[in-house]
């Protein structure tokens, strides 16, 4: 007994051991970031010219000065907004060729090159991207040049609040509905295929097969693509950012909460910065937990 107890206790040093490098790593770039920026929050820090004001203890007045200040519902709907439109058509896009590719009776040619280019963007940096577009759809950039040949006229993309919006979640619907395909396919072909031949044998169109069987059982991978969605689109800021050259033109109508935390990182004031974080954290703590409440209903 005491031999196996030694090794029990052996074999259980070797899993902290491993553990050790993730724990130093967290700690050390997520939990004392975490921290230093709740206790920042609390303080006013910045600069007027080249006077430093502070750290000075002033509470919740960072928080209630973002409150109160009528910036932060826009930007939080500009956020939404811009993330809705790609994240919607990147789904639908997504669902209907993890459905192909999974779809054994279509016997599709050269399914491992399509689903390598299909992620492909997702490889690009944003920033590239971003850049890419702002050349192409510029004032004088080359889908100007054919509007106004094939006499439609030029249509200034980045001076319509709308125009530019569609840019930055056409981007991203480009970059991540690669990604998004593989998650909902690794999905889809871990469904029992038995269930799949009983609902034909019982007379049960493809449509039907899709949206009672397929769908249901899709829903754990949805929650968590759904969800990852949301957190990275309220951290949504090199493509605006690039696209709009910082200023969220026109009319600040493309300025995401990131780029409004950026500015205040920028002009120095640490204090603003860190309630906008902490504001941001518990943002997407409470749109995650009612996605997750919402979706998550038991299937009979």
């Amino acid at each position: 007994m005491k031999h196996k107890k030694s090794k029990v206790v052996s074999y259980n040093k070797w899993g902290y051991i491993f553990l050790l490098p993730f724990t130093i790593v967290y700690v050390v770039f997520s939990l004392i970031p975490l921290v230093s920026t709740v206790y920042n929050s609390f303080f006013e820090n910045y600069r007027s010219g080249l006077t430093q004001i502070g750290p000075n203890f002033v509470g919740l007045a960072n928080f209630q000065t973002l409150l109160t200040n009528g910036e932060l519902l826009p930007y939080f709907g500009n956020t939404m907004i811009m993330w809705v439109m790609g994240f919607i058509p990147q789904i639908l896009l997504s669902l209907l060729l993890g459905a192909w590719f999974s779809d054994p009776q279509l016997r599709l040619k050269a399914a491992g090159f399509f689903k390598s280019v299909i992620y492909l963007p997702n490889l690009i940096m944003a920033s590239a991207f971003a850049m890419l577009f702002f050349t192409l759809f510029a004032d004088t950039g080359p889908i100007n040049s054919i509007l106004i040949n094939i006499g439609i006229g030029q249509f200034r993309f980045m001076s319509h609040a709308w125009s530019v919006r569609g840019l930055v979640a056409f981007m991203n619907l480009l970059m991540w509905f690669g990604n998004t395909t593989i998650l909902l396919m690794a999905g889809m072909l871990g469904i029992d295929t038995s269930l799949f031949e009983a609902a034909q044998v019982d007379g049960a169109t493809s449509t039907d097969v899709f949206f009672k069987i397929t769908l249901p059982l899709l829903r754990p991978i949805l929650i968590y693509v759904m969800i990852t969605s949301l957190v990275g689109g309220l951290q949504m800021f090199d493509v605006p950012q690039i696209l709009t050259n910082g200023t969220g033109d026109p009319m600040r109508t493309s300025m995401t909460l990131i780029m409004y935390l950026n500015k205040h990182l920028f002009s120095k004031n640490f204090g603003l910065a860190g309630a906008l974080s902490v504001l941001m954290f518990f943002i997407t703590g409470i749109l995650s937990l009612i996605v997750f409440k919402v979706t998550n209903t038991k299937v009979e």
